[in-house]
């Protein structure tokens, strides 16, 4: 493999500074994480401080034309050629960065998947006032809503971030509280 032919710059000691591997360890993250976003493995990479963030992109460019990923509107899914190669050549990264790598891309993934549920939207009246329309959803269906007036839209904007904050503790709650029992995937995703 190349040595240091990677950037490195936000790239903690024992990350990575091949291109090479930074994508085996692409083609390994797409086929152990199912379809995942370049914004997924952006962030959960750059958080861990494994890779440089201006390599993801272009590595992963790289085994998209080689035939290894293939992109399915934001999403990458692995091909048989680069589910052949992650098998053959991942042995070749070391343990520690693809566990490190794997428990940053599922917890992003949790970050996106928990963004959709929660939402709050201001609607400016033309007097001014703002209704906040704070909203729990699971997939397409509405679990909850809450609409609040406010005399102003900096008022609006608070209590949309505060009111999201409270949905996110009341379902994590929920969640602590029933301790298992509820067999629900929005449930067991909210506790981690």
């Amino acid at each position: 493999m190349a040595e240091r032919d990677a950037f490195t710059a936000g790239v903690r000691p024992g990350g990575l500074t091949s291109s090479t591997e930074i994508r085996l360890l692409l083609c390994y993250l797409v086929q152990h994480s199912g379809p995942v976003t370049q914004r997924q493995l952006e962030t959960a990479l750059t958080d861990a401080q494994l890779v440089n963030y201006f390599e993801i992109g272009s590595c992963l460019d790289d085994i998209r034309r080689q035939g290894l990923v293939e992109r399915t509107g934001d999403e990458y899914a692995i091909t048989p050629k680069g589910r052949r190669v992650a098998r053959e050549l991942t042995h070749d990264l070391p343990l520690s960065v693809r566990e490190r790598a794997v428990a940053a891309v599922v917890k992003a993934q949790l970050w996106t998947r928990k963004q959709a549920e929660y939402s709050a939207v201001i609607s400016e009246r033309a007097d001014g006032h703002c209704t906040v329309r704070c909203m729990i959803n699971r997939l397409d269906e509405r679990l909850f809503c809450l609409e609040l007036g406010m005399p102003d839209r900096l008022t609006a904007e608070r209590r949309a971030q505060y009111e999201s904050f409270k949905m996110q503790a009341a379902a994590s709650e929920l969640a602590r509280r029933f301790k298992g029992r509820i067999q629900d995937e929005v449930y067991e995703a909210m506790r981690s």
